[in-house]
């Protein structure tokens, strides 16, 4: 059987399963986030994970027609609030078949990855066997009207500011977009308490009058930790022990005294949190004092005694809310998968405050 073959093959199989999934999807009971009626526009969630950006562009009237999420407690976490279950990885031949022609917005946040442009000018070819590729591939098939990428604020000067500069190459140039100049913004200045910049791509393509678009300005009134804190009592497994806290404590002096910053840090309730990061000191770097305990026993297996310090981690709820979660968006995964989900997400109000200025635009097209 010939490549042409096996694409057709695949393509049908694709439909089957697609539509064996809408018959699932109507049988379930309704899902906290369901793809709203009357859509204004549609988008693709490439790289989804638990559905930030969708979140934020169906609160702005969108339709999501396809999405895509490699990993499978991402795809519970998605499933449970949005009623679907995004394709899997991006780079097969089954997944890249499944993405429509015609949608209005491709959003993605990809993996940052170095290009192999080495005395070449950074073109498309030379993305290829990264994360980036397969955006721009779908992005040169489909031609959407806008684009919409996230990645960390690295990304600025990642291979000495060769990797930006291959994108925009690759996008202005290559694929005919209209680029205004990426910006880095901070999700503290709209509207969480977190301290957590990134890096944000928009495009247009050239028929589309863009005219109008612009990246949002922070809004004036910052929240603070006290505004996502528990309203109960929590758990006394989220409160470090007397070992671990010394541990902490000795780590960070260590560093200290070679002159680094590194180390745990409590965050006021008055204040704002570090980023939050799915590895490393990610917990650590964002613990809270909270004396409400009452009851010391230890629900998990913990080296020593509960601290009487009232110092303990944050809860996944609270890094939901740090990210701009609401409450009535369900955690069906376990505490570690949901640290890691969220630290991997993006911070839904600011996602919401890019796409309104880019739904403005193209709705002028």
């Amino acid at each position: 059987m010939n490549f042409h073959s096996s694409a057709i093959a695949l393509k049908a199989q694709t439909e089957e399963k697609k539509e064996k999934t809408v018959c699932l999807i109507k049988a379930v009971a309704p899902v906290p986030f369901p793809t709203p009626t009357n859509a204004k526009f549609s988008f693709i969630d490439l790289f989804a994970g638990i559905g930030g950006f969708r979140l934020a562009l169906q609160n702005l009237g969108g339709e999501c027609v396809f999405s895509s999420e490699w990993d499978e407690k991402a795809q519970t976490t998605y499933k449970a609030n949005f009623g679907e279950t995004p394709h899997g990885d991006i780079t097969q031949l089954e997944t890249k078949l499944a993405v429509p022609n015609a949608f209005d917005v491709l959003c993605a946040g990809f993996p940052c990855q170095a290009f192999s442009i080495a005395g070449r000018r950074g073109g498309f070819e030379d993305t290829r066997g990264t994360m980036f590729f397969e955006v721009a591939e779908i992005i040169k098939k489909k031609k959407p009207k806008a684009i919409f990428l996230e990645n960390v604020k690295g990304l600025v000067n990642h291979d000495k500011g060769k990797t930006l500069e291959t994108i925009l190459n690759v996008l202005r140039n290559d694929l005919g977009y209209h680029v205004p100049e990426p910006k880095v913004l901070n999700a503290k200045d709209f509207g969480v308490p977190q301290n957590r910049e990134r890096i944000f791509i928009v495009g247009f393509r050239k028929d589309v009058k863009n005219n109008s678009f612009s990246f949002p300005t922070p809004i004036k009134k910052q929240k603070t930790f006290k505004d996502v804190k528990e309203e109960k009592v929590v758990a006394s497994k989220y409160y470090l022990s007397n070992q671990y806290l010394s541990t902490l404590v000795k780590h960070k002096n260590r560093h200290a005294k070679k002159g680094n910053g590194f180390g745990y840090e409590i965050i006021a309730d008055d204040s704002i949190s570090n980023a939050i990061v799915c590895g490393g000191m990610g917990r650590e770097r964002n613990l809270v004092i909270d004396d409400r305990i009452t009851d010391f026993t230890p629900t998990t297996n913990i080296k020593g005694k509960i601290n009487r310090k009232g110092i303990r981690r944050m809860t996944p709820r609270e890094w939901a809310r740090l990210q701009g979660y609401p409450d009535s968006f369900l955690i069906p995964v376990s505490d570690a998968s949901a640290y890691k989900q969220f630290g991997n997400s993006v911070a839904v109000p600011l996602i919401q405050a890019i796409a309104k200025n880019i739904v403005k635009a193209i709705k002028n097209a």
